[in-house]
């Protein structure tokens, strides 16, 4: 699954509007025309779907991490607020974002602080997704990338995950 994708899923399940696509980004630091969201919300051929009759065009944008990353931020900021920032905390993004091959973990956490969700709300998604995993496993996923208990968030687990948030919140 790539970020195209989770970009689409995360619009559907939330049911995002055009303007407040453009506002959330733009809330994350990164100026997108309302014109080029359609040709970031199109399905890439390098996604892991089985659809292999997707028509690549050379005016898709394909979503890279900073932009998904810069698009969880202002999520965070659109459904929150702004907050001040604290004495000693980085208020620029990690450079070492572009280099991760997988950003389902920063998903899963970043969604979980948008939505103010707690652990059994994240239980309760994923059950609704049709995946059933522990408070332990839960807590591997949101674990910083590094500590001896983390554990990568693979594509169907996030795919489940983005399903049970769609059931939640439009179903």
């Amino acid at each position: 699954m790539d970020n195209n994708d989770i970009l689409i899923r995360l619009r559907y399940a939330l049911d995002l509007k055009n303007i407040e696509m453009v506002e959330i980004f733009k809330l994350g630091g990164f100026e997108v025309a309302r014109e080029e969201l359609p040709k970031i919300l199109t399905k890439t051929k390098d996604s892991d779907d089985e659809d292999e009759n997707l028509a690549e065009s050379e005016d898709n944008i394909k979503c890279n991490n900073m932009m998904l990353d810069s698009f969880l931020n202002g999520l965070i900021t659109f459904k929150r607020g702004k907050q001040e920032g604290q004495p000693g905390q980085a208020t620029t993004p990690d450079p070492s974002i572009n280099k991760k091959p997988n950003m389902n973990n920063n998903m899963l956490k970043k969604v979980k602080i948008a939505l103010q969700l707690t652990s059994e709300d994240m239980l309760e998604i994923l059950e609704d997704g049709g995946i059933m995993v522990s408070k332990g496993e839960l807590g591997a996923l949101l674990r910083k990338e590094g500590h001896k208990n983390y554990k990568e968030c693979g594509d169907n687990f996030a795919r489940k995950f983005l399903r049970g948030l769609t059931v939640r919140y439009r179903g």
